[in-house]
């Protein structure tokens, strides 16, 4: 959308002209009321670079506002987000605040005429600001989502991204990006290869597999909190990455159920180690009898056999809806 679009480590100059009336003469408001700030989801799950890359609150955005645009992937909105600005976390001018020498701004690198024609005509999210604002992320992404579907996406999605910005390296960038942040269906093969799919259980390992080697901390949760993570730490976050809330303790998470027999086990499934009033430990079962977890001190965050000699494993659950598309 701007002049200056910042890649992984480059940036390329182009100077475009959005034409605002090319594009939405024919555009009414199509929803009924604000969308709001619930964890819908649109396109396939988020692959380890997506959720290692992208901060987790600018993740849930992008696949939240995709949901305005039928059958638009989050991750297109994600590969602009990226090249535009590095989500929000470029430096130069018309990010944050100002505009750039083409006069965009905000973290999806809006003009002001087009920002206000789509916030117009479109209900903007109720987590956005009042009034909307281009540098406002929920303002701006779920502006990008409606500007792309009045542009043609997702049945031309190369005309409208290229509307967006008015360069075929632009579309070939954004593309590759979007496909990187795309994961592939877990095979349940027990690695943390390709994940793609709609299902929570791609999302949960998806954000359990980009923290392998991260540090075991008692009691962590997560790297930008405390250093690392713990067993249950690190398996609560995986699911709410998915949008599924568990309690903080392995046996807490246990008790939370429901209980799933061991011939049962699925990719994405908790199991537990220890007595049912002594449940230590929790492990992300991967498939093909391996796991992932945050095992112990000194032990990064690593996969391995899920049964083991000597092992005091207790059972498993299936917190719901674990196996259910995000969008449901």
């Amino acid at each position: 959308m701007w002049g200056k679009a910042v890649g992984a480590g480059s940036v390329a100059v182009v100077f475009t002209s959005v034409v605002i009336a090319a594009v939405v003469t024919t555009v009414a408001v199509v929803d009924q009321s604000a969308p709001g700030s619930g964890p819908a989801s649109g396109g396939a799950a988020p692959s380890p670079d997506a959720v290692s890359d992208i901060p987790p609150a600018m993740l849930a955005l992008y696949q939240r506002a995709s949901t305005v645009c039928p059958g638009l992937d989050w991750s297109v909105l994600a590969g602009i987000g990226k090249v535009e600005t590095d989500h929000g976390r470029s430096t130069l001018p018309g990010v944050g605040s100002g505009e750039n020498f083409a006069g965009a701004a905000g973290p999806m690198q809006f003009l002001a005429p087009t920002f206000d024609s789509v916030a117009s005509r479109h209900r903007m999210p109720a987590d956005g600001a009042s009034p909307p604002s281009r540098y406002d992320p929920a303002d701006a992404v779920y502006a990008a989502a409606y500007y792309l579907c009045d542009s043609g996406a997702p049945a031309d999605l190369h005309a409208a991204i290229f509307t967006y910005n008015h360069a075929d390296w632009y579309v070939a960038e954004v593309l590759d990006q979007a496909s990187r942040y795309r994961a592939q269906t877990p095979t349940g093969g027990g690695d943390c290869g390709p994940i793609t799919g709609r299902d929570r259980a791609s999302v949960i390992l998806a954000f359990a597999c980009a923290q392998l080697g991260q540090p075991y901390v008692w009691g962590g949760d997560g790297p930008q909190v405390n250093g690392g993570w713990d067993c249950s730490g690190l398996t609560k976050a995986a699911y709410a990455a998915a949008a599924i809330t568990l309690p903080r303790t392995a046996q807490a998470q246990y008790e939370a159920g429901p209980p799933v027999s061991e011939d049962q086990l699925r990719p994405g499934d908790l199991v537990f180690y220890g007595t049912a009033d002594n449940i230590h430990h929790v492990g992300l079962y991967l498939g093909n009898q391996k796991m992932l977890n945050a095992p112990t001190f000194d032990v990064p965050v690593r996969i391995q056999d899920y049964r083991y000699p000597g092992d005091d494993y207790f059972g498993a659950t299936r917190p719901s809806p674990v196996n259910q598309d995000l969008a449901q």
